[in-house]
């Protein structure tokens, strides 16, 4: 995880992820609506490598994302009502949390059928 989360950054990372997976095949991003993920730059990179395919959250549907839900749990659980030294020191607590929740290990589910969330996610 890296400190700032601007288009540089974004661009390190999918430098990274063309050197990890150099085969050719497609790779499909998930991503959110996120300025960062769409700035002229990342935009131009992405249209050298067409074999990065990506696909947007609709937006106002972080509720679709359990990506949104596990940082809440963190939020709740691990980070409101701390009193931290330092970033170090957060830093250290969140993956405290994080190896004991892996620890544990239970799935997410979820509580609702496909046919109630596509419903929500494109009202008529």
């Amino acid at each position: 995880m890296k400190p700032k989360h601007r288009h540089q950054e974004f661009l390190a990372f999918l430098r990274q992820l063309d050197r990890a997976y150099p085969g050719g095949e497609e790779l499909h991003l998930v991503m959110d609506n996120y300025a960062t993920h769409k700035t002229p730059e990342v935009k131009a990179w992405l249209h050298e490598h067409p074999r990065f395919v990506i696909h947007f959250t609709p937006t106002s549907t972080s509720w679709l994302n359990l990506v949104e839900v596990w940082f809440g749990i963190i939020d709740r659980q691990a980070i409101r009502r701390g009193v931290f030294t330092s970033v170090k020191d957060l830093n250290q607590k969140i993956r405290q949390f994080i190896i004991g929740w892996n620890d544990r290990k239970h799935p997410f589910v979820w509580s609702k059928t496909a046919d109630e969330v596509l419903a929500k996610a494109n009202p008529l």
